[in-house]
């Protein structure tokens, strides 16, 4: 198996059917994209596809249960992937043709899904000096559970981590071409388990917030090195000061 069997990542929006449409309405106008083709069983999942490159951000709609966000992993070989990520400490909860549904050691639901040739990164999006881009899938991970599991994402994605000193801030280094870097940070407090949000890279952090509360988001609250943002259906996610391109 390649040290980094990872050609592809997707995140995925959680959202119930009562906000699904609205949900994918705003998502689709922040990111300057196209509601695509729903697949699944029960057309359950549905991308939005960029003007340039290929889909990344899906929305997936739940029967029941809380909004949330959820990784994707696109690798060759699904099951040997699956097999590497139980013995780093996962636990597989179902399988489909081509996808597999775990949960890390700190209990955050991720897949496996088998490549499909996706390579090509979406651009920034936006009116000229406020172009932005989700490109980060942040974990949020309670302190007793931090060193495992970010021990686990950097085995399992073959990404080194990288500390960011005097912060609570890790991040794992990903490889040229994938769309999504991953942040890790620890939380103050204890919780039951890692969940994950969106950041957004923003060339003008305010003219994006201003955008984003024009289209249906709310300001939770500003820090200086972010705004924490949530969405129609109450998704929490942050728009970062960081330059659209960064690592």
């Amino acid at each position: 198996m390649p040290e980094t069997p990872v050609r592809w990542v997707s995140a995925f929006v959680d959202v119930g059917p009562d906000l699904f449409d609205a949900t994918v309405s705003y998502w689709a106008a922040v990111t300057g994209s196209e509601r695509g083709a729903p697949v699944g069983d029960r057309s359950e999942f549905l991308p939005l596809v960029p003007s340039l490159g290929d889909p990344c951000l899906w929305l997936q709609r739940l029967d029941d249960g809380p909004t949330a966000c959820h990784p994707d992993l696109y690798v060759e070989d699904v099951e040997a992937v699956a097999e590497r990520a139980v013995g780093l400490g996962a636990t597989r909860t179902s399988t489909d043709d081509g996808l597999i549904v775990l949960r890390s050691p700190g209990l955050l639901p991720f897949c496996l899904v088998r490549h499909r040739g996706q390579a090509a990164r979406p651009a920034p999006t936006g009116p000229a000096d406020a172009r932005s881009i989700v490109d980060q899938v942040c974990l949020d991970i309670p302190p007793g559970r931090f060193e495992r599991e970010c021990d686990f994402w950097s085995a399992l994605t073959g990404w080194t981590r990288s500390n960011e000193p005097d912060t609570e801030f890790e991040r794992l280094l990903r490889p040229s071409g994938i769309p999504y870097a991953f942040l890790l940070q620890r939380l103050d407090e204890e919780q039951p388990a890692v969940s994950a949000h969106l950041d957004l890279a923003c060339e003008d952090r305010d003219a994006v917030t201003s955008r984003h509360q024009r289209l249906g988001g709310e300001v939770v609250r500003r820090a200086p090195g972010w705004t924490v943002m949530r969405d129609p259906a109450g998704l929490v996610y942050c728009n970062t000061g960081r330059q659209p391109g960064a690592v």
